[in-house]
């Protein structure tokens, strides 16, 4: 007999209306493999209760009767039951500090937990994920934040205006729509001379900045290189319907301390992070817009630091009108990103000079467009793509005996190499967690 499956009600924040298996696919699971659902009750969750009935799932107020629990984000620590599978986006593998009161609890509870993190392939490539949502919506925030932040600055009528946050549209159709009006503008009657030349640039090449990018690209632009980046604004007669897309790779962000001229190693940098400083702070003054898409952890050198937006402060206001930070690390690569910010107060101005953020629209600074689930702005596109990758999941983790040994545990192995805890103990792979704890 199969576990009872059960999908849990998002409760971390106010406007998170994910769900990580939608109707479709449980009614799709039930006709196929047999499987039990229980689906926690939700006032705010895109799916509704309904829809969640109507595909053969009961709708229930807690999940008490299930043995595999489906979530999206962190769970409570009053939450977990012991010897339970739990299923989520834990945010534990960087140690991270915030969430090892909840994995401690995890470990006294003797649960096993499964995280979408680190469902891999062999090559240790990522099988479901978010990101290219996170990427849509946080693209869209930054052209909407673009036209409120140019407002101030009295653009009182700017074409970016007509864009709206993301999580205002229907559909990731509807907001492609919009944008590509817009860009239809800025071809046919080209944007202020003030503003020229208007660049985006890209930290990043994954699936987080693939998405931002597609939405960048429903502009009239052109892509350059780093490289042509810091000339661009000597060239002469430069057109003013034109926006210039830049990709950041790790050898424009960092270079090897003391040794500038030495070529770029990226397997080296991988593993000795340590020995490099920042190489991207040159780039910063020539863009209009900073999409910042990459993964960071704190052996990376930063890309942007306070010092750095202190100094050219310093120097007048520069050409950096936004900085959408969907990476989204507190105090991490953007070094003045305080906090994630939440979908209904989405940005905040930082004044470099002042060291002081002020939320809103208005004030001295740079605008920080820093939203933590940038998905959940698109809550329907979002689920119904993360429950296509997740689909394949649900059988094996369902049928699985966890008190096996883990050398007999009957998972797949894209499945087992994200087994983060084994009845309450770290696995081998991520032992090295216990170090944070």
């Amino acid at each position: 007999m199969s576990s009872i499956i059960g999908i849990r009600h998002e409760d971390k924040y106010l406007m998170e209306r994910r769900t990580p298996l939608v109707p479709k696919h449980i009614e799709r699971l039930i006709k196929q493999h047999n499987l039990e659902f229980i689906v926690q009750s939700s006032p705010k969750r895109i799916f509704t209760d309904v829809e969640f009935k109507n595909s053969g799932a009961r709708v229930e107020p807690d999940l008490k009767k299930c043995d595999v629990i489906f979530g999206v984000k962190e769970i409570p620590e009053s939450a977990f039951e012991q010897g339970k599978t739990y299923v989520f986006f834990s945010h534990v593998i960087k140690g991270q500090p915030y969430n090892m009161p909840m994995l401690k609890k995890m470990m006294e509870m003797q649960c096993n937990l499964i995280d979408y993190e680190v469902v891999t392939d062999e090559q240790k490539k990522r099988l479901i994920f978010f990101g290219k949502y996170a990427g849509y919506a946080g693209m869209i925030n930054s052209l909407w934040s673009t036209g409120q932040r140019l407002k101030e600055f009295g653009y009182t009528d700017n074409v970016f205006l007509k864009i709206q946050q993301s999580c205002k549209y229907n559909s990731l159709a509807d907001a492609k729509k919009v944008i590509s009006e817009v860009g239809q503008e800025i071809s046919k009657n080209g944007l202020p001379k003030e503003l020229l030349p208007f660049t985006i640039g890209f930290t990043g090449y994954g699936n987080v900045s693939i998405g931002a990018q597609e939405i960048a690209n429903l502009l009239p632009s052109i892509e350059i290189s780093p490289e042509d980046l810091l000339s661009l604004k000597n060239q002469p007669n430069l057109p003013n319907n034109v926006i210039y897309k830049v990709i950041f790779k790790e050898e424009h962000i960092s270079r090897l301390a003391n040794n500038e001229d030495k070529e770029f190693d990226l397997q080296h940098y991988y593993k000795n992070p340590e020995n490099y400083t920042n190489n991207f702070e040159q780039y910063i003054p020539h863009l209009s817009v900073l999409m910042n898409c990459m993964y960071w952890d704190s052996r990376y050198p930063r890309i942007f630091t306070k010092s750095f937006a202190k100094n050219i402060y310093n120097q007048g206001n520069p050409k950096l009108i936004v900085v959408g930070d969907i990476t989204c690390d507190p105090d991490g690569s953007i070094e003045f990103t305080h906090k994630g910010t939440a979908i209904e107060d989405p940005v905040f101005v930082y004044d470099p000079i002042n060291n002081e953020p002020k939320m809103g629209f208005s004030g001295n600074g740079i605008l920080v467009m820093a939203v933590d689930i940038l998905p959940s702005e698109l809550p329907r596109d979002s689920s119904m793509a993360f429950s296509e990758a997740l689909y394949n999941l649900l059988a094996p983790i369902a049928n699985a005996d966890f008190a096996a040994p883990l050398s007999e545990l009957n998972l797949p192995g894209f499945v087992k190499r994200a087994l983060i805890l084994k009845n309450g103990k770290l696995t081998p792979d991520f032992e090295y967690i216990s170090k944070y704890l």
